[in-house]
């Protein structure tokens, strides 16, 4: 992997983790697209490059992460309510990714097995789901700030969500497609919801990054070097900070259907592209 390979990867880690659009996904055809091998150190790299997303939201919701901080050591009620909240939302997919850590990465993740099929699925899944949903509440007269707020939150709620976000194991899903609509679902708002995912995105995202970089760190870096890294980590960190912003902004007025269209129309590429003859 050279700079320039680090440089587009990090874009598009950024540019799509926190979108419902599944970064993973997009990250498994940018590396087929540009001929990288998907191997145990490529894997790697695409999460490890995952801390930039992680600080850019840390750094926009700083105000609700103190928030939680102080709820940590007893001095904040509602932030100490919110933090038990996002971890109970976490345990069920961390139970799980690391019980069906190995067949995941065998039979989804872009391998000889099933290549890119199970991602273009997920993405005419996903897509469809979005029109269906936002449909369903235009018809209702819903507007997306109707719900509760993330306050309101309750464990029963956020277990709800906890449990809907280990769908997004399979690649393509999209961990913020399933939080968001899992938390509308469970009655939040969609700004509450999207709040939600943002946090639990955080908590999820550090997980998986600290496990794949004690795991496989010293191979990634072997393989590749610190320099892409630091480049794939900065370029994350950008596009995330931009990306995020702009979600927020958009998602106040409208609504998904944008992702779900999205969604559907890149499905249909790919799966065009994979079916085209090779010469």
């Amino acid at each position: 992997m050279d700079n320039f390979q680090a440089l587009i990867l990090g874009l598009v880690e950024g540019l799509t983790e926190y979108l419902p659009v599944s970064s993973t996904g997009h990250l498994l055809l940018a590396q087929r697209l540009m001929g990288i091998d998907s191997s145990t150190a490529s894997d790697a790299f695409a999460i490890c490059i995952q801390a930039g997303a992680i600080l850019a939201v840390l750094g926009i919701y700083r105000q609700r992460v103190a928030q939680m901080v102080m709820g940590a050591v007893g001095r904040n009620e509602a932030g100490q309510r919110l933090l038990i909240n996002l971890l109970s939302a976490f345990v069920p997919a961390a139970v799980l990714g690391l019980l069906l850590e190995k067949p995941i990465k065998k039979y989804l993740f872009g391998g000889d097995e099933w290549g890119l099929w199970p991602v273009v699925a997920a993405w005419f899944a996903g897509g469809m789901a979005i029109l269906v949903v936002s449909l369903a509440r235009r018809r209702r007269g819903t507007s997306p700030t109707t719900g509760f707020d993330l306050e309101q939150l309750t464990i029963r709620m956020a277990l709800i969500v906890g449990f809907a976000q280990c769908i997004a194991m399979w690649p393509g899903v999209s961990r913020s497609l399933i939080t968001i609509v899992g938390g509308v679902l469970v009655g939040l708002s969609l700004p509450a919801a999207v709040e939600l995912s943002f946090l639990l995105g955080v908590i999820t995202l550090t997980a998986a990054t600290a496990y794949d970089a004690l795991k496989h760190g010293p191979e990634m870096l072997a393989t590749y070097g610190a320099t892409p890294l630091l480049i794939g980590f900065g370029a994350a960190w950008l596009s995330a900070v931009l990306a995020v912003k702009w979600m927020v902004g958009y998602l106040k007025s409208h609504g998904m259907e944008i992702f779900g269209w999205y969604r559907v129309a890149l499905a249909f590429v790919v799966a065009a592209w994979l079916l085209w003859p090779s010469t």
